[in-house]
C-alpha cells in the first residue's frame, strides 16, 4: 500500500509518496517522471515522514539547510542508487557538472568507463526531488540544462541556496 500527501511549495505544488513508512517520491505535480500511477493507487494519509519531509521542505524554502534527512527509501537500477548517493553528497549551495558525476562514479567504482548519458538519465529520474539534489549538478560550461521539475524551479531552487553558477 502507497500513501501519499501533498506539499504547498513557493515554486509550485508537490506530491510526496510514501510507503508507510519512507519516503519513495517527492517531486513537482505533473513534472516529467511524475508517477501517475503510482499516486492514482495511493490513500491520502498524514504519516511521520510526511512530517518530517514537510518541515524539511519549509526549513529549505526558507532558505536554510536543513540539518536533517527525512526517512528514505530508494528503489533503483544499482547504477541508479550508485548515481543518487553520489547527488546526496552534494553540499548546499554548490554545484557540479554531470561530468563530475560520472567521473567521481568512475573512481569509486574502480570502472573503466561509464556513460555519460546513463549517468544523466539517473540524475533525471531520481525519485526525491530537491532532497537528493539533483538541481545541483549544471552542465560542463557552468549553465542549466535539464531539470524534471523544469529549468525556472532549477534556477529557483539554486537562488534559494546563493549558488554560484
Amino acid at each position: 500500500m502507497y500513501y501519499s500527501c501533498g506539499y504547498s511549495s513557493p515554486l509550485g505544488p508537490m506530491t510526496a509518496v510514501s510507503d508507510g513508512q519512507d519516503l519513495i517520491y517527492l517531486g513537482f505535480d505533473a513534472q516529467r517522471h511524475f508517477p501517475f500511477e503510482l499516486v492514482g493507487q495511493s490513500l491520502r494519509k498524514n504519516l511521520p515522514v510526511f512530517d518530517s519531509t514537510g518541515q524539511w521542505l519549509d526549513i529549505y524554502f526558507n532558505g536554510r539547510n536543513p540539518d536533517f534527512v527525512p526517512r528514505i527509501r530508494l528503489v533503483g537500477t544499482p547504477f541508479r542508487l550508485d548515481v543518487w548517493r553520489i547527488l546526496m553528497g552534494i553540499e548546499y549551495g554548490r554545484v557540479t557538472t554531470y561530468k563530475s558525476v560520472a567521473m567521481q562514479l568512475l573512481e569509486e567504482k574502480g570502472l573503466s568507463s561509464v556513460s555519460f548519458q546513463a549517468v544523466g538519465s539517473a540524475i533525471g529520474h531520481n525519485p526525491v526531488s530537491i532532497i537528493i539534489p539533483c538541481h545541483r549538478v549544471i552542465n560542463s560550461r557552468g549553465g542549466l540544462s535539464s531539470y524534471a521539475g523544469g529549468l525556472d524551479r532549477k534556477k529557483s531552487l539554486l537562488k534559494i541556496e546563493k549558488a554560484y553558477f
